[in-house]
């Protein structure tokens, strides 16, 4: 059986849930291998956790020279691993550095690429929202090996029982990779929820709250879930631009996503109707939004959302 490398997202060691519903989707293709690009001294504590959904061998690729480059280093070493082995397919995190190793892994391998994801079947043949998420399409690559990126909450995340094995690979990075490094970055701001493109669950709030996102972020927190915002929202000022979900915001597509207070403009919806569940609540009976979603709640967002979230936490206690 091919190994199916699977890109190992992380930070400074602490695997990501994308990682372990990638690797759910490489055992449809074939044999599970993770491939970490960190610390060395991480690399055990990270296969011991990628085995427990399924990863047969880890590779371990010591960062001392990559870290504080862009993604071009990690292109290099994951290209010099796939000539190595020739796995079934790679699988890669459809975050903005993911997109962009994939696509320069692509080019050096000379091999077919396929972006966001949001199901991947045997062959390896994938399922991909298109066209503002109006269409769904499957695509398989044609020459190469299947380069893919896949969308987080593209899958459930199972555990099995892997062998973990880990082994070293020794990268040799070229100086051209090494000309762009990164100089200072700012920190992603501490809230104790999830990030939103990983988020299980989003909430999201739009023109109708009236700049009070109060609601928003208690019933996010009773959920546990990640705090969204249409893009009237953020042009009010009211909330950050990181928080916006839509064509020129990000992109989710989590198990349940709650949308208040927003009508429902197709720039919005392009950023999240590949979600599994929608549920909107809106004073207007005829928002667009409503059109779109699996439950409707006609209301005042600024009394559903607090009794919907004390119910919650009185169940949580």
């Amino acid at each position: 059986m091919s190994e199916v490398l699977v890109l190992v997202d992380h930070a400074d060691g602490a695997v990501k849930k994308p990682t372990y519903e990638l690797l759910t989707i490489a055992k449809r293709l074939g044999e599970p291998s993770a491939v970490f690009i960190g610390s060395a001294a991480a690399g055990a504590k990270v296969a011991e956790a990628v085995a427990k959904y399924g990863a047969e061998k880890v590779y371990v690729v010591d960062d001392a020279e990559i870290k504080g480059f862009l993604v071009a280093p990690k292109a290099e070493a994951l290209q010099q691993l796939v000539e190595k082995i020739s796995p079934a397919a790679v699988l890669i995190t459809s975050s903005p550095e993911g997109k962009e190793i994939a696509a320069r892994l692509a080019i050096k391998t000379g091999s077919g690429l396929i972006t966001d994801a949001v199901d991947v079947r045997e062959g390896p043949v994938t399922t991909q929202s298109v066209f503002a998420g109006n269409y769904t399409v499957q695509a398989k690559v044609t020459q190469g090996t299947p380069i893919i990126t896949v969308k987080p909450n593209a899958a459930a995340p199972e555990e099995a029982s892997g062998a973990g094995a880990v082994e070293e690979f020794a990268a040799t990075i070229s100086d051209a990779a090494k000309t762009a490094k990164i100089v200072a970055s700012q920190p992603r701001e501490k809230t104790g929820r999830p990030e939103m493109t990983e988020a299980a669950i989003v909430v999201s709030g739009g023109r109708g709250t009236g700049g009070d996102f109060e609601p928003i972020e208690s019933l996010a927190d009773a959920l546990g879930a990640a705090v969204g915002a249409s893009r009237a929202a953020v042009d009010s000022g009211w909330v950050p631009h990181s928080y916006q979900v839509g064509q020129t915001g990000k992109t989710v597509s989590p198990q349940l996503y709650v949308a208040a207070g927003i009508s429902g403009a197709i720039q919005h919806r392009a950023g999240m109707q590949t979600s599994k569940t929608i549920v909107a609540i809106n004073k207007d009976d005829e928002a667009p939004i409503f059109e779109l979603v699996d439950f409707g709640v006609v209301g005042d967002l600024h009394s559903v959302l607090p009794a919907a979230a004390e119910q919650i936490n009185q169940r949580k206690g």
